[in-house]
């Protein structure tokens, strides 16, 4: 009984030959995974173009930021005495389209 049990724990321990090696990998396969691998090497990163700045547009979209901001308090006033200039809620609108404007052409 103590041969059996040595037997079977010997066999139990030692891989079969089939289980260690796996499926074979074909050699075409392997070609093809070095051939991809060196081109992975060979390829540069990626580089990101500059976007080039329009300063002139975007000089010319501040100042007209700014003067319409400018003109937001006299409308608020005039609101207060119960008057709602017609142009307010457009003159809002343009501001939010200049800011969206000059926030997104600085974007890196």
């Amino acid at each position: 009984m103590k041969l059996f049990a040595c037997t079977l724990l010997a066999l139990a321990c030692t891989p079969a030959p089939a289980f260690a090696q796996g499926t074979p990998i074909p050699p075409g396969i392997r070609q093809a995974d070095r051939a991809e691998q060196q081109a992975q090497r060979d390829i540069p990163p990626p580089t990101q173009p500059r976007v080039q700045l329009d300063l002139v547009k975007l000089h010319q979209d501040a100042e007209d930021l700014a003067r319409l901001a400018q003109t937001i308090p006299s409308d608020l006033a005039s609101i207060q005495k119960g008057i709602l200039p017609k142009d307010t809620l457009e003159k809002l609108k343009q501001i939010e389209k200049l800011s969206k404007n000059i926030r997104n052409s600085l974007k890196p």
